[in-house]
């Protein structure tokens, strides 16, 4: 039939033009390989969604701090008030909290989006955490992983330098008092401390130039790098293909999961729009940070109760435990009670966070690819360190509010600073051997579970008038997973991991 010739010429042409532009893009932008990519495969489990969680609340702390900047003034000139604000009307303040006051109550939306990018802050420092946590118990930083563990850590302590620039932008009384013990961690830094603290306040504090100062690093550089490091993090998990727990189907070879188009995306987005409405929600029925409560800065004047946000609490506690100890060297005087726990304390954090993938390395000698999350019960060692690091930083977290704490339970400030000091030094070895036993006690049960199977929960008597518990096999799924971390049965005797190797 002509007609039928006719549309087979149509689709022959139709088809050539296809390939020919196929052909010029692809020459130009990675369209084929992108359309590969579209298809990789990501794991699903709900552990793997703290890092899309920081990711978002990223994301929305971009969205609503771009918003901000069209009404701050970071500026550190002194004004007088006759905002809406009644209650401070007449009163001198810097220019940065008149700006901040007005977003709060004259700018239709301010104080929601400012809350919002509050909450956002808090959420996105949380899930960065929570998701290197995560990291650190499976084992996700070992090889060859090692750089996104570097770059995580080093997104960890931008977060921390960016939420300490916002959060002392308003130049309230809260936010100038944080900045104030910040002067006192700069001067107690040997020699050089005068001279660091001159330069950042631009002279004797408060100085003129902090604000201005904070506002550059906080709208421009750190976020910059954070965004720079973010896309890396995210091209080297690309890159190196996503861990996954153990399970049938699922190897060192492979990735087993939802392909990124559509299936991920969806689901991806999904998550992006309900940590939108949640932090939205918070924002609208959650009251943070009312600047208008604590008034503005001045030097002379201490916020009664004053606590920081959650993520730098725990350099407050630990500012208010260690005793006041002074040494005098060559007319210098050394302030141990601030510089340790302020400089020391956090460099060495960090530090062991940075080396920790490399000294696991070394002590245990593994050198191989690792693409299968471990359970934190099968690596007694490493989860006992990381219950004890969290234990020492649930002290210090808390310790950050010992006045808080003492007034609420009418106890003895100085008496609960004395438990903090000592649970300082006892609670992370004890929970570190607490946390070891427990392990080696799951694994045992894991073995029994292999071997005898579960436990069914029925007891009978047997005919010698004993009682005995039955038990069924477990599934093949189960008994696989449980083989895949080293244990199996072969004629009715456990195999330790070493002899399952062999």
């Amino acid at each position: 039939m002509p007609w039928r010739r006719k549309r087979a010429r149509a689709e022959a042409r139709a088809r050539r033009a296809a390939e020919r532009a196929t052909d010029y893009v692809d020459s130009r932008l990675p369209l084929l390989e992108g359309g590969r990519l579209l298809r990789k495969a990501f794991p699903d489990h709900w552990s793997f969604l703290l890092g899309e969680i920081a990711l978002y609340s990223f994301l929305v702390l971009l969205l609503s701090g771009v918003w901000l900047t069209l009404f701050f003034h970071p500026s550190m000139m002194e004004v007088v008030y006759h905002g809406s604000y009644r209650p401070l009307d007449g009163v001198r303040m810097s220019a940065a909290y008149e700006s901040t006051l007005d977003i709060s109550f004259d700018v239709r939306g301010g104080l929601l989006i400012r809350q919002l990018h509050h909450w956002a802050a808090l959420v996105f420092l949380a899930a960065i955490g929570l998701h290197l946590l995560r990291i650190f118990f499976t084992g996700a930083f070992r090889r060859p992983r090692e750089v996104n563990w570097l770059i995580g850590v080093t997104l960890f302590l931008l977060a921390l330098a960016e939420g300490f620039a916002g959060y002392s932008l308003p130049d309230d009384l809260l936010s100038g008092t944080g900045l104030r013990i910040a002067q006192g961690i700069m001067l107690s830094i040997p020699v050089v401390g005068t001279y660091v603290s001159m330069f950042a306040f631009g002279g004797e504090f408060p100085g003129e130039d902090i604000v201005p100062r904070l506002y550059g690093l906080h709208i421009l550089l750190l976020p910059g790098l954070l965004l720079a490091l973010v896309s890396v993090h995210l091209i080297l998990v690309f890159h190196l293909k996503h861990t996954q727990w153990a399970g049938r189907g699922r190897t060192r070879r492979n990735a087993v999961g939802k392909p990124m188009f559509p299936h991920f995306t969806a689901t991806s987005g999904g998550l992006f729009l309900m940590v939108f409405g949640v932090l939205t929600v918070l924002s609208g029925v959650a009251q943070i940070n009312p600047i208008w409560a604590y008034g503005p800065y001045r030097p002379d004047v201490v916020s009664t109760g004053s606590q920081p946000d959650w993520y730098v609490g725990f350099l407050e506690g630990s500012l208010r435990l260690v005793p006041p100890w002074e040494t005098t060297v060559a007319g210098h005087t050394v302030m141990w009670n601030v510089l340790l726990p302020a400089v020391v304390l956090p460099g060495l954090l960090f530090a062991v966070l940075y080396a920790y993938p490399f000294v696991e390395r070394w002590v245990t000698g593994d050198r191989e690819e690792h693409h299968l999350c471990d359970r934190p019960r099968d690596k007694p060692v490493r989860t006992g360190l990381g219950v004890a690091a969290v234990c020492c930083y649930g002290v210090l977290l808390a310790a950050g509010g010992n006045d808080i704490i003492a007034y609420a339970f009418e106890i003895s400030v100085n008496a609960l600073t004395w438990v903090f000091r000592i649970a300082f030094v006892l609670l992370p070895p004890i929970a570190y051997m607490v946390t070891k036993r427990i392990c080696l006690a799951l694994q045992d049960k894991d073995r029994e579970r292999l071997t005898e199977g579960e436990e069914t929960g029925e007891v009978r008597q047997t005919i010698a008038g004993g009682y005995e518990e039955s038990h069924e096999p477990l599934d093949e799924e189960r008994r696989y997973v449980l083989r895949s971390y080293g244990y199996r049965v072969e004629e009715g005797r456990e195999l330790s991991a070493e002899e399952s190797e062999r």
